[in-house]
């Protein structure tokens, strides 16, 4: 069977495409292996109208390499179909606050992860986009004193930290799952490993391109005190995540996306909180050849 032509339209931005008239749930080798080029060149691909059952996500996701964790609900909705109270109080709704931050998944652990296939089964009737920031366009777009000012630096990365900007102390968890809707958060991300330290420079390991690696995980770099680290951090986020470097994706029920985690922040956007909001997220694992943190 002849391989798909990938029907591809860029989004207006430095990074990200579209791809429509196309199953995932079917395609060939060959098929996916222009996909896997299209990841690579655009960082982001958004998928309309795919409704893949769980088993089918996960079985997509797989074709990127092996995953950190099969699939995570981000959801603020209970077992029996009740939306979680936004209390101050509820740790699920703690955690998807402060997943709003601007952030690469899993740079607080041993290895940061590859990417990730999200997708959309109940959205609310207004907010809860997702937004994508492209961290090579970001280093690119550095004046020179600035990329010669962070080329070396390295910062620590922990959700303990970023967490507690929301109010949420983290508790020691497992790391066999993510958090699901039935028995609450699991406590994946929190550990009691060596804190991660990564540099705010990395050399993207398929495309070789640079890219910043930032966001609400990162704090104290080395050799900085806190004040003129927390400083120079937030300076680049802001500098980073602003058009034409960002792109929201603002969900319909069926939606799949799946981005390059070692090139892109993302973050998640408010939305009424007393609406439902059901997400699944695959995490896909990085190599821990290239992507292992640094322990000093």
């Amino acid at each position: 069977m002849p391989s798909t032509k990938l029907q591809i339209e860029a989004l207006d931005a430095t990074f990200g495409a579209r791809i429509a008239d196309l199953t995932l749930t079917s395609i060939d080798d060959d098929t996916f292996a222009k996909l896997y080029a299209a990841w690579l060149e655009y960082g982001l691909l958004v998928f309309p109208g795919q409704f893949m059952s769980r088993a089918e996500q996960i079985a997509f996701a797989r074709r990127f390499g092996a995953l950190e964790f099969e699939l995570a609900a981000l959801s603020n909705v209970q077992e029996d179909g009740t939306v979680r109270p936004d209390d101050n109080e509820d740790e699920i709704i703690k955690v998807l606050k402060g997943n709003m931050g601007w952030h690469h998944d899993s740079t607080y652990m041993a290895v940061q992860a590859k990417g990730a296939v999200f997708t959309a089964e109940v959205v609310p009737t207004r907010g809860g986009a997702t937004g994508f920031a492209d961290m090579a366009a970001a280093y690119e777009a550095l004046d020179a004193t600035t990329r010669t000012r962070v080329e070396g630096l390295r910062a620590h990365h922990s959700l303990y930290h970023s967490q507690a900007k929301v109010g949420h102390v983290g508790q020691l968890g497992s790391h066999g799952v993510g958090f699901d809707n039935k028995g609450g958060y699991s406590g994946y991300g929190f550990h009691d490993g060596p804190v991660s330290v990564r540099p705010l420079v990395k050399t993207h390991p398929e495309t070789g391109r640079k890219n910043l690696l930032i966001g609400r995980h990162a704090y104290d770099i080395v050799g900085m005190d806190a004040e003129q680290s927390e400083a120079l951090l937030a300076e680049l986020v802001e500098f980073a995540c602003q058009p034409p470097r960002t792109y929201h994706h603002q969900w319909q029920s069926g939606d799949a996306v799946v981005w390059d985690n070692r090139r892109l922040m993302h973050q998640a956007t408010p939305w009424p909180m007393e609406q439902p909001r059901v997400m699944w997220h695959s995490r896909i694992a990085g190599d821990p050849v290239t992507e292992a943190a640094l322990t000093a």
